[in-house]
C-alpha cells in the first residue's frame, strides 16, 4: 500500500498534490491546519485548485489552515 493510499486527503485534489503531500508528512486534515497556505504552496504539485478543495474540507470539518502572524 502506497503512502497516498493511507492518506485521509480528498482524491479531488489529484494524485499528485496526494503523494507530494503525503511524502511531506500530510496525511490527514490535522496535520494540514498546522500548516500556512503559502508552506503548502511551495510543495510540488500542490497548487492554488488543491488548496481551494482543501480548504472547503477543512472549513466543513471545522478546521482551517495556520494564519501567519
Amino acid at each position: 500500500m502506497g503512502s497516498t493510499e493511507r492518506s485521509e486527503l480528498p482524491h479531488a485534489i489529484g494524485k499528485v498534490a496526494r503523494r507530494e503531500l503525503a511524502l511531506h508528512g500530510f496525511t490527514d486534515l490535522q496535520s494540514l491546519s498546522a500548516a500556512t497556505r503559502a508552506e503548502l504552496l511551495a510543495i510540488h504539485g500542490v497548487g492554488p485548485k488543491a488548496l481551494r478543495i482543501l480548504e472547503q474540507v477543512l472549513d466543513e470539518q471545522g478546521l482551517a489552515f495556520a494564519s501567519v502572524d
